[in-house]
């Protein structure tokens, strides 16, 4: 269930007499954030501002305290997600929260909503477009896969090209058509992150470029495959943080969902 509809419920119970106005009060004052012991406060409306409910930051928590963040939002959230999460956080996630669900190389725990009935795992897209995801190397797929599991649990369809860089150009250009399918790309490459300014070159869509941290020492950890995104000559391309695919997959959702109003709005006239 989500946000709104906890609201029209909530609406509908005041109008019918089954709520009281005290009663609503209480419940309205843990809508917009919910304290959590002395350690979170969940920002339930976040879904309502931005279109994307809060997602968790593994590292830095405890399990029973990822457990707690999850089983809080989780009556209101369709599929609450918790990123950077590693084997052994996740061994004891299982048994803390039922029915978790972990994607190994993203690194991502995700459980459905006890009140929803889809089957979450992959989820049906929810939203218009598709989402293309290009990695350069094998080593990139942990990011490259964060950013795909993200989008594809936010309700986005997404398809895959792995092992598309520049070392192998015709790897690229033989899925150059299949490529001009998606409506935003992620491209994710480490070393001299060249793979965004090929792929900004060849295609008519917006290309978000996600630096990683894999090369040689003079790649400093991802610095250099982001200053080179970064002065890419080619035309149309963004660049997110060094190893972030979660941060690429949510500006990829929101350019979507931004296109589709756009579209009801123009149709609407």
């Amino acid at each position: 269930m989500t946000q709104p509809d906890v609201l029209k419920q909530l609406l509908n119970a005041i109008a019918q007499g089954s709520v009281s106005p005290e009663d609503a009060l209480e419940k309205l004052k843990y809508l917009n954030y919910e304290p959590i012991s002395d350690f979170a406060r969940i920002d339930h409306h976040r879904s309502l501002r931005t279109g994307f409910p809060e997602v968790i930051w593994g590292p830095g928590k405890t399990p029973e305290q990822i457990a707690q963040i999850m089983e809080t939002m989780r009556p209101n959230t369709p599929v609450v997600m918790a990123t950077r999460i590693e084997p052994a956080v996740y061994e004891r996630l299982r048994q803390l929260v039922p029915g978790v669900h972990y994607y190994e190389m993203a690194k991502i725990c995700a459980v459905q909503s006890r009140n929803e009935t889809r089957q979450p795992y992959p989820r049906s897209p929810q939203h218009a477009g598709v989402i293309g995801l290009l990695s350069a190397g094998t080593a990139d797929l942990p990011v490259a896969e964060e950013a795909a599991v993200t989008a594809e649990l936010c309700g986005f369809e997404v398809i895959r090209f792995w092992d598309v860089g520049v070392a192998g150009i015709h790897r690229l250009l033989n899925n150059r058509q299949a490529i001009a399918q998606a409506d935003v790309l992620i491209v994710v490459a480490g070393m001299e992150g060249a793979l965004p300014s090929v792929v900004g070159g060849l295609v008519d869509c917006p290309v978000i470029a996600v630096p990683t941290s894999i090369g040689y020492g003079a790649s400093f950890n991802g610095l250099a495959a982001l200053l080179s995104m970064l002065n890419s000559c080619a035309a149309g391309i963004g660049v997110v943080n060094i190893d972030n695919g979660f941060g690429a997959a949510i500006l990829a959702g929101q350019i979507l969902r931004t296109a589709a109003r756009l579209n009801r709005s123009q149709n609407s006239y």
